[in-house]
Order: structure tokens, then sequence, then C-alpha cells
């Protein structure tokens, strides 16, 4: 329900101020804009539907918090911090995952010629683009390979081609971000703007190749793509974040699992 997601936004926004939960604050607002804008003109399924296609449908992210609650000798108040590992404990222990991405965000300047402006960059695995329902308007997104090789390939957000490039080819092109070069192999399409997770104004590169701009240890979201049942999936995840990082699963302000899109559907 639409209350609900204002809740776990407010929370977010209470207990920890860091970018990543504004990012959730952002997708929030996007998701809810988008259903009740369609909801009004043409029905309230029909607005879920297209926030499906738009957001994913089985899309869950999960960002870093801070405790609440006191766990063994952990008092209440103690950051939580995801990393790479963590990467590894939901493969291997949450049940009905199709797909994850790390997600490690720079806010950076970004140049092309004389033309420059300042811009978030995202790096995240090739699986993000299917997770996340990225339309690639020219190009393409990188794949596997380019994350493999860590390939300094960028995608470009439709804001930022048109800002840096106007009407200009893009693709071959190279972009400086903080100094270093990218190749640019894609520009995504217009899509709804979802305030700090705005991707028209957003720059995706390989999660490998993130790590010359950024350490990539620590992570500021894991986005999911599941099957089966969202309440089965979001505990299972919730049970693996508390054993590994030591804090009481009942603490829902440790990590903020979110699964809006499911909760909207209901």
């Amino acid at each position: 329900m639409l209350n609900e997601l204002g809740k776990q936004a407010y929370s977010a926004l209470r207990h920890n101020r860091r970018r990543s939960l504004l990012t959730m604050l952002g997708m929030a607002w996007g998701i809810a804009t988008v259903v009740l804008l369609l909801a009004y003109g043409s029905g309230f399924e029909r607005g879920l539907m297209i926030a499906f296609e738009t957001f994913g449908g089985n899309f869950i992210a999960i960002f870093p918090g801070r405790t609440s609650l006191q766990a063994g000798g952990s008092k209440a108040g103690t950051e939580v911090k995801l990393s790479v590992q963590d990467l590894d404990y939901l493969r291997t222990e949450v049940p009905f995952i199709k797909r994850l991405s790390p997600e490690v965000n720079k806010q950076s300047l970004v140049a092309y010629g004389t033309r420059s402006a300042s811009y978030d960059v995202r790096g995240t695995y090739a699986s993000y683009q299917k997770i996340r329902h990225v339309d690639v308007a020219e190009g393409s997104f990188f794949g596997e390979q380019e994350d493999f090789t860590h390939s300094r390939v960028a995608v470009l957000g439709y804001d930022v081609k048109k800002k840096l490039f106007s009407g200009q080819n893009a693709i071959g092109e190279n972009v400086r971000i903080e100094g270093v070069t990218y190749v640019v192999v894609g520009i995504l399409k217009h899509m709804i703007s979802n305030g700090d997770d705005n991707m028209n104004a957003m720059i995706y590169v390989p999660f490998s190749a993130m790590s010359v701009l950024k350490n990539t240890y620590y992570l500021d979201a894991i986005t999911i793509e599941y099957e089966g049942e969202h309440e089965k999936v979001a505990k299972a995840i919730r049970d693996s974040m508390a054993y590994h990082h030591s804090f009481n699963p009942k603490d829902m302000r440790a990590v903020f699992v979110f699964d809006t899109i499911a909760d909207l559907g209901e």
C-alpha cells in the first residue's frame, strides 16, 4: 500500500541520512507517482502493471542501515555496512534469487571535449540491466565480458548524452570521468524521473571498472531479481544479513529490504 511505502521511506531517512537512503526515497516516490498518475487515467491495476514494467516486478533492493535493537554484545545504533562478501552469502543462502547486482555510486565530474558536468556514476554488474528493466536507445548495455575484463566502458543516461553531446553521436566516443577515460557503448531511453534515483542523469559502468573511481568493497546497495513469494525471499535476505552482520533479524532498520512493488500489488 502507498501508506506502507511512505513509512518505509520516512524510517530510512530518519535513521540513516546517507545518500543510498535518499536513493531509496527517490525510488519510492517514482513508483508511487507512476501508480497514482496512471490510476487517475486508467485505473489502479493499469498503474501497477506499468510500474511493474518500469521498475521490475520481482525486484528487491537492500540498503545498509543502523541497528535500533541490541543484539548479543552489540548495542543499538551500530552502523551496518554491506560488502562484496554479502553477494556470496545471498547467492548461497537465499532461495529463488534469479539475478543480483551490487551498486556503488559516486558523484563525479564528467567531461567530453570542452563540456563538463557533475553526474552520478554507478558501478554495477551487467545483470543490473535486466533486474531494473533498463532500456537502451542506442548501442548496448555492457555485458559480463566487459565486467570480467575490467573494461572502461560507460552507458549514459538520456540527459547526460543530451548535455555533453547535444545532437552528436556519442557511441564509440571517449568521456572522462574524474580524468579517467571511458568509451561510451550505450545511451539509455528517457525514463520516468525517480528523484535521487534518476536514471536519465546517471552513468553506468562495469562494477570492476568502478574501482578506478572508488573503493568498491563496501556497497551502497544490492539489487535482486527473484522468483517465488516475495515475503519468503525478503525474510531469507534479512535472516542472512542478520546472521553475518550480528543484528537482530527483527530489526527493520539494520538493513532496509525494499520490496515496494510487491507491497503495492497486495
